[in-house]
């Protein structure tokens, strides 16, 4: 009697339970150890499939009634915003192989997410379907699958993300994809790099001569003009350019190199489409120089991974590759051996090395920390180097010089003021030199011993402030530039020392200025921004 007393006062469970119905041999196992998930009402899930049980059959005899428990299916679908997975659904009596009218159609495999109950037919093909009773056999990894999502939303994200099937996407094209945001296509965009280690693939230059080039090669240089609007604006780094340089062979004179610290070096057509031609990423470290061969087919390029690069444009490969001990901040090539170039950085030793034997042949050492740059004089017989000597008892070796032959010092009693100077330019017709200095302004000295500074020249009205902001004379040699950390560019006068003109440059510090070769008027500027512009 007790058991009938229990049958009669438990008559409403049995009937709100119509997965009950049917074969014995579907039953479920006891789910009284899973936990009914938070914000799902009993009381409202019995109600509402209580109808539905009235077209399903009575229980079985032989099942015991006080063992009757809400089917985790229906306990799920009472959460109107949750959508059940295949495994925990009551399959029919055929396989049911459509969608309810209310869901969204089926994604196609190249989407990035599928719904909760979507299969992929590739995972499908390779997956061996369950039999029926698998099915409705909940497992401990299906009770563990249910908990997780129901307590968190972010796990069966997680889960629906790894039965989805990604297509390949060729590393090129991801490259591709990688670059669009930032180059933003049109005149600004540019092939991808290699990675760093692989040969580059070659440069594609014209055979002809660009035709704004042409009609000045065989005439005389005209005199320098100041630019006024920007002809095409680069961008294309994605990091600072340190520094940028015209080809010096007049017939391709229209490429333009920039070296940048995204370990990259790229060479542009900067005259007649502003397009980038080729990105070299030979380098692990930064680019902190690059410098066109004189013979405008190869390019020498150091950074701060040690490394010494000599890249030819036609092949795409490396010509020659050194191992320097110091990272790399200045390069320059003999004005008369081709084959010889200076490296300099952070030591306190200068070497020359030969690109023949890939050796050092020379060592030119000053009890200095940092080389900062480097000029070559008297057609190569001397040069000098600036260094970050600037303290009370070293400022005399602020700038020194140098004999090439015998690495013995000529001079070092060349600078007397308390600032360093981060690049040096040589005038093109007159036997002077500039230097750029931590003072915010440009002093003028003699190439020639005992190398004098003149007092009553001086180019100031543009800020440093710690910035490796370059200098440079025009090819008349009327003009300066220079760049200044706020953004900038100033012409000065050569004759006057007077301001000739100030350009709103860049948004960051401007780091390059560099006047075209053979078009009057040319100018190239670079920025701690990463981006370059050609002003005319």
């Amino acid at each position: 009697m007790a058991s009938l007393v229990a049958y009669d006062d438990s008559d409403s469970e049995t009937e709100a339970d119509p997965a009950r119905s049917g074969d014995a041999a579907g039953q479920i196992s006891d789910a009284s150890s899973m936990s009914r998930p938070s914000g799902m009402g009993f009381a409202s899930s019995t109600v509402g499939v209580t109808k539905e049980g009235a077209q399903h059959t009575g229980n079985s005899p032989n099942e015991d009634p006080g063992m009757q428990r809400l089917p985790l299916a229906r306990l799920w679908r009472s959460d109107p915003g949750s959508c059940p997975s295949q495994r925990l659904q009551w399959p029919s009596k055929e396989p049911d192989t459509t969608f309810p009218p209310s869901e969204p159609p089926r994604p196609s495999l190249w989407m990035s997410r599928a719904p909760v109950g979507h299969v992929p037919l590739a995972a499908a093909c390779l997956k061996p379907l369950k039999p029926a009773w698998d099915v409705l056999r909940p497992s401990s990894h299906d009770q563990s699958t249910f908990e997780s999502t129901a307590g968190n939303a972010n796990s069966s994200q997680r889960k629906r993300g790894e039965d989805c099937v990604l297509p390949y996407i060729p590393k090129r094209l991801r490259q591709l994809q990688a670059l669009n945001p930032e180059t933003g296509g049109g005149k600004d965009g540019e092939p991808p790099g290699p990675p760093a280690g692989c040969a580059p693939a070659p440069l594609c230059v014209a055979p002809t001569v660009s035709e704004f080039i042409q009609p000045y090669l065989n005439s005389q240089y005209r005199e320098t003009t100041v630019p006024k609007k920007v002809l095409f604006h680069l961008r294309g780094h994605r990091g600072p350019v340190n520094s940028i340089q015209w080809c010096p062979v007049f017939c391709k004179s229209h490429m333009l190199l920039s070296a940048s610290m995204d370990k990259t070096f790229k060479v542009w057509n900067a005259v007649d489409s502003g397009h980038c031609l080729q990105t070299y990423s030979v380098h692990s470290e930064a680019v902190r120089a690059a410098r066109w061969s004189p013979c405008g087919r190869r390019i020498l390029s150091g950074g701060f991974d040690f490394a010494l690069h000599l890249t030819d444009l036609e092949t795409g490969t490396q010509v020659f590759s050194g191992r320097s001990d110091f990272r790399v901040t200045t390069l320059k090539f003999h004005p008369k051996d081709h084959n010889v170039f200076l490296c300099g950085g952070f030591s306190s030793e200068i070497k020359a090395w030969d690109m023949r034997t890939g050796k050092v042949v020379k060592g030119y050492k000053a009890t200095i920390q940092q080389t900062l740059d480097i000029l070559f004089l008297q057609e190569g017989s001397e040069f000098l180097s600036s260094t970050d000597a600037s303290t009370r008892d070293s400022a005399d070796r602020t700038i020194i010089a140098w004999d090439f032959r015998t690495a013995a010092k000529i001079s070092n009693q060349i600078f007397h003021e308390r600032y360093t100077c981060p690049s040096l330019a040589l005038h093109p017709r007159e036997p002077v030199f500039l230097a750029q200095t931590n003072g915010n302004y440009l002093a003028l000295f003699s190439s020639v011993w005992p190398y004098r500074m003149s007092r009553r020249r001086r180019y100031e009205g543009h800020k440093v402030e710690g910035y490796a902001v370059g200098c440079e004379c025009s090819p008349c040699g009327d003009l300066l530039v220079t760049g200044s950390a706020d953004g900038r560019v100033l012409m000065f006068s050569f004759r006057t020392a007077s301001r000739a003109c100030t350009l709103q440059g860049h948004t960051q510090a401007c780091l390059g200025t560099t006047y075209h070769p053979v078009l009057p008027s040319v100018l190239g500027t670079c920025s701690w921004g990463g981006d370059i512009k050609i002003w005319h």
